[in-house]
């Protein structure tokens, strides 16, 4: 058994704030271990929409009434708030999206489309999420320039030195995730960021699955852009951030054009747009969820990121250990540097009949490609079963999840 009295986390206390923990699922108690898909929300965060359809529902920005005024400041807030959480310089750097993936092809459609062509390279990775990488197929397919994969090794780990070898004068951009979602890597996008600014690139992460289990300061990575979900973060769907570099932002073209996003519109002269970061806020915003987002980043600053990655990571590494008195399991993702996923195949019985009959025990897994289909298959595999950790989670949940794994797996041999 794995240790954990020297961390301070009051887990019993946290998990008083979910709601949904105390449900059960075929009778059981949920164990719910599918978070890097989408963790659960706190109370405190649930509360934001009651308070919000209750009492302030109003448009931001444009109101002079007092509930505008209201709304206008908490969604203004939040932005504050996701400055301070990312590092970021100025607020003005942090632009509201419904998740990762328009944020990525909010970069690819305005940044891409003006800055790449014919002759140019952009840097991904095998490790990568779909939604970091059919952007730019699209994008290549449409401009011409050529897309290239940095590759991993047999453990998960992007391979360094392949890296160097791959960039050159031609790459403008590298975009790489800061965390695997299919297997729990986590990237040195820190060096990878020097590595690419010594080469005259840019640097794009996906943050979807580094923000929600480590500190994250823009700043000291150095990197260009970074994009992650609320949905992830103990927040709600619909919110996302993307952090742009100000010169970067200032120097990009709109990417939807409508209301909000425009400083004066005519017929009889060019239409001009408002500065950022509102230029690429076109219509009326998720503004309910964005306030939440703001809400769910001040639930994990009071417990704290350092305390609740450190707790996760002795979650895998009590989960790691208990798996492996399964015969025929198979872990994928053995990177010394890991995040609290755990991703597997079973010799003999297939993932998706593993995930349907635990389920019947009440634990929440995820089966499937994870949306990472070139990363498997670079594995020899379609899909796999990935248990993910959060900050509610217990050792004793870890335990009736590798009791019903077992089970399961007896069934179907």
């Amino acid at each position: 058994m794995v240790d954990f009295s020297d961390l301070l986390l009051d887990v019993a206390r946290v998990r008083r704030d979910f709601p949904i923990l105390d449900r059960e699922v075929h009778g059981k108690p949920l164990v719910y271990l599918d978070n890097a898909a989408t963790s659960q929300t706190p109370r405190q965060v649930i509360e934001v929409f009651d308070e919000y359809y209750g009492r302030y529902n109003a448009n931001i920005h444009r109101g002079l009434h007092t509930l505008a005024d209201e709304a206008t400041a908490a969604y203004e807030g939040t932005r504050d708030t996701v400055r301070a959480f990312l590092g970021a310089a100025e607020s003005r750097e942090i632009v509201f999206t419904c998740g990762t993936t328009e944020a990525i092809n909010l970069v690819a459609g305005s940044w891409g489309r003006a800055n790449l062509g014919e002759g140019d390279e952009v840097l991904i990775s095998r490790l990568e999420h779909h939604s970091n990488i059919v952007p730019w197929q699209m994008l290549a397919a449409e401009k011409g320039f050529t897309l290239k994969v940095i590759p991993v090794d047999e453990r998960g780990v992007l391979d360094q030195a392949a890296y160097r070898d791959l960039i050159s004068e031609r790459t403008r951009l590298v975009a790489v995730n800061h965390v695997s979602n299919a297997l729990g890597t986590v990237n040195p996008v820190a060096d990878m960021a020097r590595v690419a600014h010594e080469h005259g690139a840019l640097i794009l992460v996906d943050g979807a699955q580094g923000a929600p289990h480590q500190k994250v300061d823009v700043q000291a990575l150095g990197v260009d852009f970074y994009a992650f979900s609320g949905h992830k973060v103990y927040g709600p769907t619909g919110a996302g951030v993307l952090y742009g570099r100000a010169e970067l932002l200032e120097a990009m073209p709109p990417w939807q054009g409508g209301g909000e996003m425009i400083a004066t519109v005519s017929f009889e002269a060019p239409t001009t747009f408002a500065g950022i970061p509102h230029k690429f806020e076109a219509g009326t915003p998720a503004i309910a969820e964005v306030i939440a987002l703001g809400r769910a980043i001040q639930w994990v600053e009071e417990i704290g990121l350092p305390l609740i990655g450190a707790w996760e990571s002795r979650l895998l590494e009590h989960a790691t250990r208990s798996v492996s008195r399964i015969d025929g399991l198979r872990i994928l993702g053995t990177a010394p540097e890991k995040a609290g996923v755990l991703s597997f195949v079973v010799e003999g019985a297939h993932s998706q009949d593993i995930g349907l009959l635990i389920d019947q025990l009440g634990v929440a897994i995820r089966t499937g490609h994870h949306c990472a289909q070139p990363l498997l298959s670079s594995f020899g595999v379609d899909a796999t079963c990935r248990a993910s950790f959060a900050a509610y989670n217990t050792p004793e949940e870890v335990d009736v999840f590798v009791d019903g794994l077992e089970r399961v797996v007896g069934m179907l041999r």
